[in-house]
């Protein structure tokens, strides 16, 4: 990983200097106004869905007029304050998770969360933490890619489970196949046995949606994974999600944020807010499903994505 981050930071440093807007430090909490470079830098933090949606970003900017360029960055450290001094103007963000982040970068890391279920509440966190960055958050479409529960589709079907409310009641002991922060996080088993009273027996520390993880609940070692909304691999496991019926996962919704003094013009608004209505966390987790397992480029999905929705 860290050479990886190196090489991050160096493409950094050369990316085109015509970036503008100050990071925060310098420019304390002044908002430049709204800028249209027809030039865009959209910032990709180098795993799938991440690509694709920097894919779809950059045809549909493309569609309306703008020229633009793909930076993998890996790591939200180095690729937010590239954000927010214009070397990115745009990227692909989760709503809850940058809101958190965001709040702990000015507030401190033991900063009470501000990110949660309600994605309204969220919303107006991350848009108040953002704006004296430099940054505006556009609307959140459909997509959601949170925090999910799995468990083997003979279990499901033996016990009649298809929430985790269902799995709360039935009693049964579950060993869970997580990451080993799993013990502590109030989304994972703190919040599993307080929401929905589930008797989580022992977290196997296998990661979160490994396929270790996956293999351990496919086998019945474990009962059920933590992994995501948008995990392509669940049916190549026999696997299949628990409905979050009582909302215990933050609002993970996608949003685009875009530096404001480039980026922040109609024109970028309206290019990116075709995707809301049609993009779903159903039809992303088919698009990473066709790069991982079916082995396409990335670049190929999104385009054939955004054409069989009609919008390029």
């Amino acid at each position: 990983m860290r050479p990886r981050l190196l090489l991050a930071a160096l493409a950094l440093t050369a990316v085109t200097a015509c970036s503008t807007g100050p990071s925060l430090e310098k420019q304390g909490s002044v908002t430049a106004p709204p800028g249209d470079s027809k030039h865009l830098t959209i910032g990709s933090a180098g795993f799938t869905e991440s690509d694709l949606l920097a894919q779809m970003y950059a045809l549909l900017l493309g569609k309306a007029g703008y020229r633009t360029k793909i930076l993998s960055v890996t790591n939200r450290e180095i690729y937010e304050p590239a954000l927010e001094s214009g070397q990115i103007d745009v990227v692909a963000e989760y709503a809850a998770t940058f809101a958190d982040w965001l709040n702990a970068k000015a507030h401190g890391a033991d900063a009470k969360p501000v990110g949660s279920p309600d994605l309204t509440r969220t919303m107006t966190a991350l848009r108040a933490l953002a704006t004296p960055r430099g940054l505006t958050v556009l609307d959140p479409g459909r997509a959601v890619d949170q925090n999910a529960f799995a468990v083997a589709q003979s279990y499901a079907r033996q016990h009649r489970l298809t929430t985790l409310s269902d799995l709360g009641a039935s009693k049964l002991p579950v060993r869970l196949a997580a990451g080993d922060e799993c013990v502590q996080r109030p989304y994972c088993e703190p919040g599993l046995k307080k929401t929905y009273g589930i008797d989580i027996t022992a977290v196997d520390p296998k990661g979160v949606g490994t396929t270790q993880s996956k293999q351990a609940v496919q086998s019945g070692q474990d009962q059920m994974v933590l992994t995501t909304t948008t995990d392509a691999t669940l049916g190549a496991f026999g696997l299949v999600l628990l409905a979050d019926d009582k909302h215990l996962q933050n609002a993970d919704y996608i949003v685009p944020v875009v530096n404001r003094s480039r980026a922040g013009s109609k024109g970028v608004t309206g290019a990116l807010d075709q995707l809301n209505t049609v993009l779903t966390t159903a039809d992303l987790a088919s698009l990473n499903e066709q790069v991982d397992s079916w082995r396409q480029l990335p670049q190929d999905v999104a385009r054939n994505y955004l054409t069989s929705k009609h919008l390029i």
